[in-house]
Order: C-alpha cells, then structure tokens, then sequence
C-alpha cells in the first residue's frame, strides 16, 4: 500500500534522503503523504532492541541467560503468544532469543522481570526518549505511544505486548534516531533536516549537531547490542540473514507487525515490514529504516524478505557512490591518475550500463560495490587495490556471469 526508507548519516544526524511513496486504485506509486515523519505504528519486532537495552541497563537478564520458548507459544493468562517457527525455538539464549527473533522469549523476560513494577520498565524506556517528539522543523511529526501502568488501555497483557513492539507507536524517523544512537555508542542525535541556509552565496544560517542526550546507555549495553545486531545479519539463523554479503557488512534488525491483528479472517489479515540498521557495521557512516505497509502476502510479509532486500539495495548503493574509507595520497603517478578517476566510476555505478567496467586500480571494497550492482557475482582473490579481473571492461554484463578480481 505504501512505504518509506530514510538514510541518516550515523555522527551528525543528516538526514541524506527520504523517499515515500504510496499507491494508487490504479497500481502507480507517487509522493503522497510524509510516512517518514507523520505516521506513527506500532514498530513490531525491531522495538526488541529498545527491550533488550532496557534489559540490559535494568540487570533483569544477560545475554547468556537460557530461555525456554517452549513449543513455540507461550500463555499469559488467556492469551498466546506465538513465535513465527513452527514448533518453536526450545531453549536459547536470550541473545539467540534476539538473532532469531522470539515473541515468547521477549514476553517472559519482559513480564516476569517487570510485573513487580511496570513503572520501572516504563521509566526506562522514557529515558530513552522513547515517548518523546523530535522535534523537526518540518509540520505534522507522528506522536509516539508509550502508557504508563493505570492509564486507558493498559492491561495485565501490557508487558508482554510490548515486548514484541505492541501496544506502542513510533514514527519510522524516530524508530531509526533510536537505531542511530546504538550505531553511535548510545549517543543519541537530533534528525537534521537542513544543514544551512544562504541567500546569494552567503551564509545566512547555519544547523549544527544537536544531541538529544548524550548517553542513552552504557557504553557495554551498546557493545553487547551491537554485536547482537551485527549477528542478525552475519549468523545463518539470525533473521537478517539474507541481506550478508561478505563484502561489506551490515547491522540491524527486522520487524512485522501485524495491523489487524483483532480479526480473525486470515484474509484480511495486514503487515508492516521492517528493517532497521546501519552500515558498516564495525564502523557506522549511515543509518537506515526500511518500512513498507501492506506488502502483497502471496510474495512475502516479513520484515527480512520485504524491507530487508531494500535495505541491502541501498546500502550497496551508498558504498557505491560514497567511499566508506579514508582517503589516502597514491604514492606514483599511476595510482594518483587512476584515483582522479573515481568518481567516474561511481557515477557509472548510477546508469544503466551494460558493460563491464574497468575497475583496476580502484579499492577492492568500491570495484566490487560497482560490479555487483551490475548484478555480477564477484569474487575476490587477496586484499587492497585491484590488480587484475578475469572479465575485460567492454564485455557485456548479460554475457558474464562471475568475475574474478585479483588484489594486492
């Protein structure tokens, strides 16, 4: 139905790109409504990171504890919840419990460890700025949801539905700021919309770095998440597994709600899918948030196989166009001649080209962005700088299927 991706670099907070795009009776997408910043859902799974730092700082639980999720349900007084592998996960670790994503493990952990006192849990999450506005200078934000114990709508299933991104809302900006203060060690930043006015060339106004608060959580909470994050994406069972490339890494995590969730026709039934993350992983430039409403079920409706694909697609294009590593002065007059030409390369990277491009002498990590948003599969043989490819530039791309790049 409709959807949104915003990218925010991970130190100053810049908001690099917003797209938004919802869909007609008559199947043709077009910018009609700021998803971005208005629209406030429930976050479904990806607000597990916020449970788990809370988690973490409250001392309810450690990583290594063992849960067991059982047959893959778990009943809290009339109610079930369900993990989405049939048959269940058994017992796990709570941070396997992450990886894989299970309801019935973040449902005990955050109802028995804060049934005592909801208001703990609460204030937690408040500190972390969870119910607050950003405060963008831009009309119409989404209001974020986050009860307090005895307000309407709190229940003795509160807890629990919250664990797994229930029973609060977010806007998909202020689910990714959150994301972005992780990637930041816990520093989180304000969403900046516009870097600088000028009137005639000259400066009339300039927008600095503004922190929201400058240590969410410790600098060990946001260690251990991180990894946890980073093992979404690089372990077989994590459930962003499908978005590894050995290439360049990435980090996040994947979340479906479900938005109907009262009906009991699976017909009608309607998901929002999530990805939510940053890149590289051991060394954050950007942050990004994938969220796309009402994804056609007979395709897919989870978050690792609607919003995650997206999220690789972007983020390979960033690598593309943006070199993730410091620049350092070529030692001969080959190399520096050959580094003036990078940028033609990355604009390359942005057309529809159909050949194989010359990609010696560039960093092995940019020659193999290039070819592999070609649609090439690339293989890489040693590390540095691209001494030689098996494919000669010229060749036709729909000709090749593989191409191997020697680096020294």
């Amino acid at each position: 139905d409709h959807g949104t991706v915003i990218v925010m670099e991970t130190k100053t907070g810049e908001v690099k790109a917003i797209s938004n795009l919802g869909m007609t009776k008559d199947g043709k997408y077009y910018e009609r409504l700021n998803y971005a910043i208005g629209e406030s859902h429930e976050p479904g799974s990806t607000f597990k990171l916020m449970n788990m730092v809370a988690t973490l700082e409250d001392k309810v639980i450690d990583t290594s504890a063992v849960i067991d999720t059982g047959k893959g349900f778990w009943k809290i007084y009339n109610h079930r919840v369900r993990d989405s592998k049939h048959g269940g996960y058994g017992k796990i670790s709570f941070a396997k419990a992450f990886e894989v994503s299970s309801n019935t493990a973040f449902a005990q952990v955050i109802h028995e460890g804060y049934k005592e006192n909801p208001e703990k849990y609460v204030n937690r999450l408040r500190s972390m700025h969870l119910h607050e506005e950003l405060g963008l200078p831009i009309k119409g934000e989404g209001i974020p949801v986050l009860r307090n114990p005895g307000d309407k709508g709190w229940s003795g299933l509160s807890l629990a539905q919250m664990a797994y991104g229930y029973e609060v809302s977010m806007t998909p900006l202020q689910i990714l700021t959150f994301y972005n203060a992780i990637a930041n060690d816990g520093e989180m930043v304000k969403p900046r919309m516009i870097k600088e006015v000028k009137e005639w060339n000259r400066s009339v106004l300039k927008f600095e770095k503004e922190l929201i608060n400058p240590s969410i959580c410790s600098k060990e909470t946001a260690a251990k998440v991180k990894q946890l994050l980073k093992n979404v994406v690089e372990k077989k069972h994590g459930t962003g597994h499908g978005l590894y490339s050995p290439n360049f890494s990435m980090a996040g995590k994947t979340g479906t709600a479900q938005k109907n969730y009262v009906s009991k026709d699976p017909d009608k039934l309607r998901y929002i899918s999530t990805f939510a993350g940053y890149f590289p992983a051991e060394n954050p430039k950007y942050s990004c948030i994938v969220v796309i409403h009402e994804p056609d079920k007979s395709v897919g409706y989870y978050g690792a196989d609607v919003s995650g694909p997206v999220f690789k697609s972007v983020a390979q294009k960033v690598y593309a166009t943006n070199p993730l590593i410091d620049e350092v002065e070529m030692l001969n007059a080959e190399h520096r001649k050959l580094n003036d030409s990078y940028q033609k390369y990355y604009a390359e990277a942005q057309k529809k080209y159909n050949k194989v491009p010359n990609v010696k002498g560039m960093s092995g990590m940019d020659a193999i962005s290039i070819l592999e948003n070609l649609g090439l599969k690339v293989e890489v043989r040693g590390n540095g700088i691209v001494k030689k490819q098996s494919i000669s530039h010229g060749t036709e791309i729909d000709k090749v299927d593989k191409i191997v790049l020697d680096l020294s």
